[in-house]
């Protein structure tokens, strides 16, 4: 499932959202459910790298979107993004990744209302 250079781009672009995050969005998570204690101050040593996870999260998920949404022409007959089908769902997950993402990496700004 995992053995094309998209789905991978993908997951490493939600995977650097999280880490993004980190600092602002996981205490308020482990929060929510029930952990609790002084170590979950410091995860804001995180803070320093976000912008680098930011960058991560820009280039890798462009790279993903430029192959999801490549047009069919460019596609190799016999491939998954040939075929319109698998082509539709991985452009929803792309999307849904994508939302994800952004609502990680704007984490600082909103998560403030909610605390």
């Amino acid at each position: 499932m995992f053995n094309n250079h998209t789905n991978w781009s993908i997951i490493g672009g939600v995977a650097a959202a999280i880490g993004a995050s980190l600092c602002c969005a996981g205490p308020l998570i482990l929060l929510s459910i029930g952990v609790s204690g002084a170590w979950i101050a410091n995860l804001t040593v995180l803070e320093p790298y976000r912008p680098y996870f930011i960058v991560a999260v820009v280039a890798l998920l462009s790279w993903a979107g430029w192959q999801v949404f490549k047009p069919i022409s460019q596609c190799k007959p016999g491939t998954a993004c040939a075929l319109p089908a698998t082509r539709k769902k991985r452009q929803l997950i792309f999307i849904l990744a994508l939302i994800v993402a952004v609502g990680f990496v704007s984490s600082p700004y909103w998560i403030p209302l909610f605390a």
